[in-house]
């Protein structure tokens, strides 16, 4: 597993549909290594701070394996390192083996899965098509947002290591099915809801389903 690239950007204004938008979604590979800290990246900001960034996504990763995928997918040729908005950029971790509350270490910094991401507008007017959040939940090839446990310089190259996993976890892939996808059984939601190291708004809303389902 590695760290394939760390992108890092600070939010711009760009006009969409006549209105001005202000996104932090425009990375660009970093030129050297890069101190982590709690709340994101030197060098790197977001603009919404009520639905990106904080404590629980202070950074987000998105495997390298899924740009063959989109690359095919869109037809287009132009998808570097960044292009989804990601800070890092890894290999080796695809969202079915990925566990939420895993903890790896990169470089000098300690890093802990937190939750998917969940597209918005954003990464549709990153590409150039407002349908493409629909096609990103679709495909669920999500990535998912860590919280920094430890803060340290990170580097594209950093080998990352797993070095903790909790009992009775789900993977990034079956966390987002259940939020955004076909769903899943009252199993699944309780145990969803138990995950202490999940961001406590999407245990908030697993929650709201098991009360629903009553």
């Amino acid at each position: 597993m590695m760290l394939i690239s760390v992108n890092i950007g600070l939010p711009q204004k760009i006009t969409q549909g006549g209105r001005e938008v202000s996104t932090g979604i425009f990375k660009q590979p970093a030129a050297g290594p890069v101190m982590l800290r709690r709340l994101n990246l030197d060098g790197d900001g977001q603009a919404d701070l009520r639905v990106h960034g904080g404590e629980h996504k202070a950074v987000y990763a998105y495997p390298f394996e899924h740009y063959v995928f989109w690359t095919d997918e869109t037809g287009r040729g132009d998808l570097v390192y960044g292009f989804f908005g990601e800070n890092f950029t890894v290999s080796g971790l695809i969202e079915d083996q990925v566990f939420i509350g895993d903890v790896f270490q990169i470089g000098g910094a300690r890093v802990q899965v937190s939750q998917p991401r969940s597209p918005c507008f954003k990464l549709g007017i990153r590409m150039g098509d407002e349908n493409f959040p629909a096609r990103f939940t679709a495909a669920n090839r999500t990535g998912f947002y860590l919280r920094v446990l430890q803060e340290g310089v990170v580097a594209s190259g950093d080998d990352i290591a797993l070095i903790e996993r909790p009992r009775d976890s789900i993977c990034v892939r079956d966390a987002f099915r259940l939020r955004h996808g076909s769903g899943g059984t009252r199993d699944e939601y309780e145990r969803a809801a138990r995950l202490a190291a999940l961001t406590p708004s999407w245990r908030a809303a697993f929650e709201k389903r098991l009360v629903e389902s009553m």
